[in-house]
């Protein structure tokens, strides 16, 4: 079974690299707008998960400079997703407002939906 995974996330992350999506170009300011907006968001997460994968590449697609932390190979982000999160379970979405309250976001499809949503997106 664990051969089974290995080599499943191995063709994920092929297929991943070879269909990269191409990412949105902004001017500067815009960018640095977005940045800015980003810059209290991290994302807990695995390299080889489907729905890691997934995020990542709404990421890339939007051009959003989010820090990608590794909770599989990394115990300090392991103890922090488990500890203050409140479960070992990736893709998260950590959120530090700017009050310093922090929110856990579990789920691609809701840490995309909140990314589009609270950042204005384009739908796509």
């Amino acid at each position: 079974m664990k051969f089974v995974r290995w080599f499943l996330g191995r063709l994920i992350l092929t297929i991943d690299f070879l269909t990269k999506p191409k990412p949105i170009v902004r001017e500067k300011r815009e960018q640095e707008t977005i940045d800015a907006l980003t810059v209290n968001l991290s994302i807990y997460q695995f390299g080889a998960c489907p729905f890691c994968v997934k995020v990542r590449r709404q990421l890339r697609k939007h051009s959003l400079n989010i820090e990608l932390r590794d909770a599989k190979n990394n115990t300090m982000y392991k103890e922090e997703l488990t500890k203050e999160g409140g479960k070992y379970k990736v893709p998260c979405l950590r959120i530090e407002n700017d009050t310093g309250d922090i929110k856990w976001l579990y789920e691609s499809n809701s840490i995309i939906s909140y990314l589009k949503t609270d950042l204005k997106l384009c739908p796509n």
